[in-house]
């Protein structure tokens, strides 16, 4: 590759391929970096296409950056037309859409291509030149595809990740830091081309201003991340604080200029700043690790790995080093590093605050047990003496509570038969008709009588009167199992049982088994077994009144009597029309 740098004045293509031979500065390398110039340069390429086919290729000049290409090819068959390429041209007027600028070429066979190009720029003139055949640039094409995709997909993670510990914990060192690792691979993808393919491809003026704005940004928020992670006060390092703030000031006031002022007039300042940041961080950094911060370690690995990018992309830029894999594409593999360094020390520092938090918190506990286990100390004799009296008292509590358990237990019994009494039973029989009300359910209540207990009890004495209560009890309370069932004595020889949620049907059954068994058991006195029968009265209804008890007794009693007058020793359900009126609503 030959270059020969225009006068003053643009030279057209005739002039230019009129140049002698000795006019042009050979350059043995296939890549040249010139430094920041006005003038156009021009460049001749020699292509020989030595097989005896056409070989169609690219030949990729890899610098997305370039303002304005002109590319002017010829051979035995002629001159083509001039293909114009820059990044001041949208991106989709491009011949392939690339982030470089890629010329397809068609090299006839057996013979000789000559392909002329010039280049001006504001920007750093750059020309590395890579010849390709088609299959291998998209063969290659796919690996640095790959490359670009692993880079940016760690630096999303990234982003994302302290973003969320932001929001999580509230530290703004991770807000500081997710501006940073922002503004960094934006501004990567600006130069090498990215942002201009996928972001804005007809913003051709922001194209290179988004460089000078988003490597200033990332200047800034590095900066202000290394005050706060650091430590860097005025109180701690006061000149170091002054310097580092004035980094950051310039930054914010070249990344607000390069919204206004062309590329051309910032892009050496905020190298040289860049660069100058880079090395505060790092000097930050090592200072902090001499004064023994923990996490300072992970912070100065992660900015040398970034400073060596950014060292080498300067000296590039500068004609220092050449271009090259490694100084084009050292800030990316020193920034993905770096990024997941820093988000390590991040972490890192939040668990040492926690640890000494945590710490710091178990030693107030541990005085604060020593002052509690005084005071239980000094309390100990008051709270012997109150368990003491509250064990007393409560022993004699449950004392209180198991006789007037008892009381209402006597209260509540027959002491004869051992069922419940009258007086239990009223009570019970008016909640359950409120109940059977409220709900529509079915009541039934029997009455019982001992046929012929008065002629029984004058004729074998009043304890043998009792015996034979005390069976008939016995009986009832056989049928009479389930919890809401109740049985009682309700006067002399006459009982009562109370049904909640059972039919007529039911309750007539239960009436003659409790009738059956009586008269099947028999009673025996001396050595005479005597046949001892009751007739029973039932009443079911489904009360329409809170208070028709009354009437439900009075229906069940009426039928007791018509058993009775049946010829006893029988069970007998209420009238119908009786049972209408217990649910009818009126009083009887």
């Amino acid at each position: 590759m030959e270059y020969w740098q225009e006068p003053a004045k643009r030279s057209d293509i005739e002039r230019v391929r009129s140049l002698a031979d000795s006019a042009w500065t050979r350059n043995a390398s296939d890549s040249i970096s010139l430094g920041y110039h006005d003038s156009g340069y021009w460049f001749r390429v020699r292509i020989d296409n030595k097989t005896s086919r056409e070989a169609v290729t690219f030949l990729e000049i890899g610098y997305p950056v370039l303002d304005h290409i002109e590319v002017y090819s010829s051979s035995s068959t002629g001159n083509a037309e001039p293909i114009m390429l820059g990044d001041k041209q949208a991106f989709y007027d491009r011949p392939i859409h690339h982030r470089n600028f890629v010329i397809p070429l068609t090299l006839p066979a057996s013979e000789a291509t000559t392909v002329l190009i010039r280049v001006q720029t504001t920007s750093s003139v750059q020309v590395p030149l890579t010849l390709w055949d088609r299959d291998a640039f998209y063969a290659a094409e796919q690996s640095r595809t790959m490359f670009e995709g692993i880079y940016y997909g760690i630096v999303l993670v990234m982003i994302l990740y302290n973003l969320f510990v932001f929001m999580a914990v509230g530290e703004r060192s991770f807000l500081h830091y997710v501006g940073y690792i922002t503004a960094m691979p934006l501004f990567l993808a600006s130069l090498h081309g990215v942002a201009f393919q996928y972001l804005w491809p007809e913003a051709t003026w922001w194209n290179d201003q988004s460089i000078i704005v988003f490597l200033n940004l990332a200047v800034l928020f590095g900066g202000t991340f290394s005050i706060r992670f650091i430590n860097v006060s005025r109180r701690n390092h006061p000149s170091l604080n002054r310097w580092t703030v004035g980094v950051i000031s310039a930054a914010g006031m070249l990344a607000a200029a390069g919204l206004l002022v062309p590329y051309k007039y910032l892009i050496l300042p905020t190298i040289l700043l860049a660069s100058v940041g880079c090395s505060t961080m790092l000097f930050l950094s090592i200072v902090r690790w001499l004064r023994n911060d923990p996490a300072a370690r992970y912070y100065t690995f992660a900015w040398v790995f970034m400073l060596s990018g950014g060292i080498l992309l300067a000296l590039s830029k500068f004609t220092m080093l050449p271009r090259n894999l490694l100084t084009e594409n050292g800030t990316q593999v020193g920034s993905a590093l770096g990024v997941i360094l820093l988000s390590i020390a991040l972490a890192d520092r939040l668990n040492s605050e926690k640890k000494r938090a945590y710490e710091a918190q178990q030693k107030l506990l541990g005085e604060e047990r020593k002052a509690r286990i005084a005071q239980e100390q000094s309390l100990q004799v008051q709270r012997e003496a109150n368990s003491l009296l509250e064990e007393r008292v409560q022993e004699r509590t449950r004392d209180l509570e198991s006789l007037n358990e008892q009381l209402l237990e006597l209260s509540a019994t027959d002491a004869l038969t051992g069922l419940k009494n009258r007086g239990h039973f009223d009570r019970e029989f008016s909640a359950a008709v409120v109940h059977a009300y409220r709900y529509g359910e079915p009541l039934s209540l029997l009455v019982l009588d001992i046929d012929h207990f008065k002629k029984f009890n004058d004729t074998h004495g009043h304890l043998i009167g009792d015996d034979c209560l005390k069976m008939v009890a016995q009986g009832i309370r056989k049928f009479v199992t389930r919890p809401q069932d109740l049985a009682a004595r309700y006067g002399g020889e006459e009982f009562v049982v109370l049904l909640p949620e059972t039919p007529e049907e039911g309750a007539v059954k239960v009436a003659e088994r409790i009738r059956t068994d009586i008269e099947k058991t028999g009673f025996r006195v001396s050595d005479e077994m005597l046949n001892l029968t009751v007739s029973v009265g039932v009443c079911s209804v489904f009360p329409a009144r809170a208070d028709a008890t009354k009437d439900i007794f009075r229906i069940a009693d009426e039928a007791l009597y018509e058993a009775k007058a049946g010829g006893r020793n029988r069970v007998v359900a209420g009238k119908a029309s009786d049972q209408a009126e217990a649910v009818s609503g009126s009083p009887a």
